[in-house]
């Protein structure tokens, strides 16, 4: 990289954690807020029984020469815990919350100290619930990528029961995904973490915004690529792909006759001249003869807003939505390959931050006006869409994401018994975007992408 890091730098609070003192290790002090372009309310976390556990978002970049010493001590950490016989599981059953009690809650508070979410104050053999465990599984949920709810819900079981051996084996396969990215990455540089469902800018070594990202379907996955963004439509027209015409757009029609006029989606044949909905015949595949174009509208367009290009071979870019609800969902595999961006507009201003006659005013004056606008960034920005599903931070926080891709190369998660959890940690209804969230129309719009 341009700046050589010293592994002297490396944080303390990593380097003197053990597998006995893995708690007090990661209650150490957190670090101060990233600077960035405003408060974004999903972040907000907040512990008032133990303030000390909380998850502060990281102005240290995922990919950078810090996050990848830490992650090499986070593996030193699990080494040990894994020789000392990993941690217990907590058994299935009821929901816990505060208030609950029971045999599971004491198995509960043991597996929270094994792996530093529970202050030792709390580490004891009490059957019940209370606010100190409830801090513990938010703790817990922040570092796994779930809601902090700071309730034991099935997903946040199914992360608990996973082995202290699975949970190295995924640091170390990851170590060598953050090595490849140790290079020169440019002084100002986005990532979007694919299983994270997050994306980072980053300007001179230290996190600018953070935002959080939908990302591609399983089966629609989102790629992992090195590109640049280059230029920014607002107020953007939608042509809907080919493959959205056959899997989303017919069934639709089928189901609703009124659906391309209640989205504004306009049809046009070969010579470029709008035809009626009921010109074709939607029990057929006459549809895929035509070009659907839907109208600007941060209401139903499936752009939303704004539209960043970036170079690629797959068709793909990131985007607004109308859909803001869905990033108040912590199972946020949604689109059909594209990258939504939660305050996008944050986004944008510093993507075009040194392109001249772009100022926030002027961005939203862009936006408002409803016309399609083009900027051109002065100079194209380096993105990097990667698939990071384990790292480590210098305050001490070690993350973990679910292999939603299956990329990792491991069989299935496995709890400390060698039960499997797949099923666990499959998304169910909960887990799934609320449809029509914040769109002002109450409809749903057309899966949106390449």
């Amino acid at each position: 990289m341009a700046k050589v890091f010293d592994r002297a730098r490396r944080a303390p609070a990593l380097a003197a954690v053990s597998g006995l003192g893995l708690a007090a290790a990661f209650a150490a002090a957190l670090p101060a807020q990233a600077a960035g372009f405003g408060d974004q309310a999903e972040w907000a976390q907040r512990y008032d029984a133990a303030p000390q556990l909380a998850v502060s978002r990281s102005n240290t970049p995922v990919l950078s020469q810090p996050t990848l010493y830490a992650t090499e001590q986070a593996i030193e950490t699990y080494r040990k815990i894994v020789a000392s016989g990993g941690w217990n599981t907590v058994p299935a059953g009821a929901t816990l919350r505060i208030g609950s009690n029971g045999p599971a809650v004491v198995a509960l508070r043991k597996r929270l100290a094994a792996s530093g979410d529970l202050i030792d104050a709390a580490v004891n053999a009490s059957p019940v619930f209370d606010s100190f465990v409830e801090a513990g599984v938010k703790r817990f949920q922040a570092r796994h990528g779930l809601l902090e709810t700071g309730v034991v819900n099935k997903e946040t079981l199914a992360a608990l029961n996973t082995s202290a051996d699975f949970r190295l084996h995924q640091l170390e396969i990851n170590l060598v995904r953050l090595r490849s990215y140790s290079g020169n990455l440019g002084e100002r540089f986005v990532m979007a973490n694919i299983p994270a469902m997050a994306i980072e800018t980053v300007e001179n070594g230290t996190v600018a915004t953070h935002h959080a990202a939908g990302v591609g379907k399983i089966d629609r996955q989102s790629p992992v690529m090195m590109t640049k963004a280059t230029d920014i439509n607002f107020n953007p027209y939608w042509t809907v792909p080919a493959s959205i015409i056959r899997k989303d757009l017919i069934p639709k029609m089928q189901k609703n006759p009124n659906y391309l006029t209640e989205h504004k989606i306009r049809i046009f044949d070969k010579e470029s001249r709008e035809i009626s909905p009921s010109q074709i015949n939607w029990n057929s595949m006459e549809a895929t003869n035509y070009r659907y174009r839907q109208d600007p509208g941060g209401d139903v367009n499936s752009l939303g807003v704004v539209r960043i290009n970036i170079a690629n071979p797959y068709g793909v870019y990131m985007h607004d939505t109308p859909e803001k609800g869905v990033f108040g969902d912590d199972f946020r595999f949604v689109s059909s390959g594209c990258i939504r961006i939660q305050n996008v507009r944050d986004y944008v201003a510093w993507l075009l931050k040194d392109t001249p006659g772009w100022t926030r005013p002027q961005i939203d004056e862009a936006i408002r006006s409803g016309q399609r606008i083009d900027a051109k960034l002065a100079s194209p920005v380096p993105v990097y869409w990667v698939y990071v599903t384990a790292w480590a931070t210098p305050d001490g926080v070690i993350q973990f994401r679910d292999d939603i891709y299956q990329r990792d190369g491991l069989p299935q998660a496995a709890d400390a018994s060698g039960a499997p959890l797949q099923e666990a940690i499959q998304p169910g209804p909960q887990r799934t975007a609320a449809a029509g969230g914040g769109n002002a129309r109450g409809l749903a719009p057309v899966a949106d992408e390449e």
